[in-house]
């Protein structure tokens, strides 16, 4: 999902042990390599957001121990963090305690300008064209590759055969087939559609993009063009219609309110797949978000995750040495990483191609559609832009504003967001 997120992301708030870094609760962390750092003239500190799914921390520290017995002069420490990664991360790589190796969801250029994160040309050698055109795109400023794209997350919509074969609905395919879908699916006890726990979660963008619109282009924000009033606009008519599930116990990133029952339809990620699998068998199908009328283009959503090492660190080669050695030199490890713990795409092509269990069934169509209708957030587009984007579209689609008149006015604040982060 997307890095961007104010909320919990979609792994969720796990609990555990906690560290302080300017006065902030940070995680749990780990003995470095699992414990078995004795004689280690380095120790990293490799930051990861909470994973949800089972196995993912114990995966990493099994990364870990498995780098320092191949390098026993660099011990490595996991530190897991819970809650608002983002808001951790930033605040921590303005303090000497900040991670020497770091994930970052929706890599930002703003990162690279800010001398924050070091260009990683050399460490991808070789290996730079086995990596996808989208993943390399993302991380690169002003020529040099300042991280690695660790996993493609995938993001879709889901839905119910028997439930909407029963009500004698086909599977939407434009914007106004899905409004008419969930508004027919509502029910007095059950909604047609779930998008987030705030009735908006990812759809803002995915309008957009599917009307031909673009969030920035060429440093310019572009969501407030026509096409994005038209599209935002849109979006009122499923709240106007109340066919949305509106605070659940878990937000759209987790597919329990999908696999309970409680909405036939529901925006979620590839990487809940197999969850969905177990609970429903065949009985689902998936979808792009559907092009908003003709001339658009369905949307599906393609975030996830990228590895970088700060720049500003003490340890910046030996940091370096670890990325190139889990993300670039270790393909098992890379498939491991991308089929074990839910489904994700790998960024690297040669991996992909030898992902056998994306390579079937429902999981290889999501693959296939990714590759012709996936869309990315381009890598000028971060939280500080992105605030006033969401916070139009919430007056929006509650009825407390013209869309022109309050998207003209997001524009404005988040063009100077990304002009900050070009300058």
């Amino acid at each position: 999902m997307s890095g961007q997120r104010a909320q919990l992301s979609r792994r969720g708030f796990l609990g555990g042990s906690l560290l302080f870094v300017a006065g902030t609760a940070v995680g749990c962390t780990t003995s470095p390599s699992g414990g078995s750092s004795n004689g280690a003239k380095t120790t990293l500190n490799v930051w990861s957001h909470a994973y949800g799914e089972a196995g993912t921390q114990q995966a990493l520290t099994r990364y870990a121990t498995e780098f320092t017995k191949a390098n026993p002069d660099i011990a490595v420490k996991v530190t897991w963090v819970p809650g608002d990664y983002t808001a951790k991360l930033n605040a921590s790589l303005l303090t000497e305690a900040a991670p020497d190796v770091f994930e970052h969801g929706d890599f930002t250029q703003g990162l690279a300008r800010r001398g924050q994160v070091a260009a990683l040309d050399a460490e991808y050698g070789s290996a730079k064209d086995d990596f996808n055109q989208g993943a390399r795109d993302l991380v690169t400023v002003d020529g040099k590759l300042h991280g690695v794209k660790m996993i493609d997350d995938v993001q879709m919509l889901y839905y119910r055969k028997s439930v909407l074969a029963q009500a004698g609905i086909t599977p939407p395919t434009t914007f106004d087939a899905l409004v008419a879908a969930a508004k027919a699916l509502t029910t007095k006890k059950t909604k047609g559609l779930f998008v987030g726990n705030d009735g908006i979660g990812e759809t803002p963008a995915l309008s957009v993009f599917s009307n031909g619109g673009e969030l920035v282009a060429d440093g310019k924000i572009g969501f407030a063009s026509p096409q994005g009033v038209e599209a935002v606009t849109g979006l009122k008519r499923l709240h106007d219609d109340k066919s949305l599930l509106l605070g659940f116990t878990t937000d759209w990133w987790d597919p329990s309110a999908f696999v309970q029952g409680v909405v036939p339809m529901q925006w979620c990620g590839l990487w809940a797949m197999p969850a969905i699998e177990s609970a429903l068998g065949d009985d689902y199908g998936i979808l792009p978000w559907p092009a908003f009328k003709a001339g658009g283009a369905p949307v599906l959503r393609v975030g996830g995750w990228t590895s970088c090492v700060n720049a500003k660190g003490k340890n910046v080669e030996a940091a370096k040495k670890f990325v190139k050695w889990l993300w670039i030199d270790r393909k098992e490890l890379q498939q491991d990483w991308s089929e074990g713990y839910g489904f994700h795409v790998p960024p690297r092509t040669s991996v992909a191609a030898t992902a056998s269990k994306l390579s079937k069934g429902t999981a290889k169509e999501a693959v296939e559609l990714a590759a012709k209708y996936g869309r990315s957030n381009p890598n000028t587009w971060d939280s500080a832009s992105g605030a006033p984007f969401g916070a139009a579209v919430s007056k929006v689609v509650t009825g407390q504003g013209d869309a022109a008149t309050l998207l003209a006015e997001a524009a404005g604040q988040a063009q100077g967001a990304v002009d900050k982060q070009l300058s």
